[in-house]
């Protein structure tokens, strides 16, 4: 929840004027999206929403169905965020109907996973993250789209406090989440994309983005100055 209309747009075309030379996504408020999509104009930067309803539209004031995300020119929506989880109740039955309710709308859902440092000093990162995978997989619709997901790894302790995984201990959690979901299906696992999102800034995203199972990165702070984010998103060439 940052900036103002005119950063959106400043942003926004900072971003779809560089040559990044990758798969770029933007995920802007929801009350700049269609500010954004017009600076990103005809570029191959994609837009998507920060959160969805799980509801099908009719009388929910102030939420934002699928399908009117992607009437507006969304492709993805990210679900399941931490601040989500932390802030407003989004339990792992609620990012289930989500992810669900993204992928009725024929939106690519950007499924957040993670744990608190609790969780991880007691040694529970591993049971924590197949739990929240598990609520979202047991639905049917999911199961059937696993290749659509998007996976993204945001260690709560390391969001937002200047701390980072080490690339090791974040391929470690990767390979995790991999195998979790070839055990439902094989091929679709090896396609599936598994970010990072944790702190990722260009100094350290090179050597997280050169693990074998890190994908890519969900990065937050850094994402709100062009500058930094373009770097991310060309060390993500290697």
């Amino acid at each position: 929840m940052n900036g103002d209309r005119a950063m959106a747009d400043a942003l926004a075309r900072s971003i779809a004027s560089a040559d990044e030379g990758v798969d770029v996504l933007v995920c802007p408020p929801a009350a700049y999206l269609t500010t954004v999509a017009a600076a990103l104009g005809d570029s191959d930067v994609a837009l998507g929403a920060q959160d969805c309803s799980e509801h099908e539209p009719g009388a929910y004031t102030g939420e934002h169905a699928a399908a009117m995300l992607a009437d507006v020119g969304c492709s993805y929506v990210i679900v399941g965020h931490s601040e989500r989880r932390q802030h407003f109740g989004d339990t792992d039955l609620r990012v289930a109907e989500k992810t669900a309710a993204a992928l009725g709308a024929d939106l690519s859902p950007v499924v957040c996973v993670g744990e608190t440092i609790e969780q991880r000093k007691g040694g529970h990162t591993e049971s924590i993250i197949a739990a929240q995978l598990e609520a979202v997989l047991d639905n049917a619709l999911v199961r059937s789209r696993v290749r659509d997901l998007v996976i993204a790894y945001e260690p709560v302790w390391a969001i937002g406090t200047g701390e980072s995984a080490t690339p090791e201990q974040a391929e470690s959690v990767h390979a995790f989440i991999r195998q979790q979901l070839a055990g439902l299906n094989e091929a679709a696992a090896d396609s599936c994309r598994i970010l990072y999102g944790g702190s990722v800034k260009p100094d350290n995203a090179a050597a997280l983005f050169g693990q074998a199972n890190i994908d890519g990165g969900l990065i937050g702070g850094a994402s709100l100055k062009a500058e930094s984010f373009i770097a991310i998103c060309q060390a993500a060439r290697v």
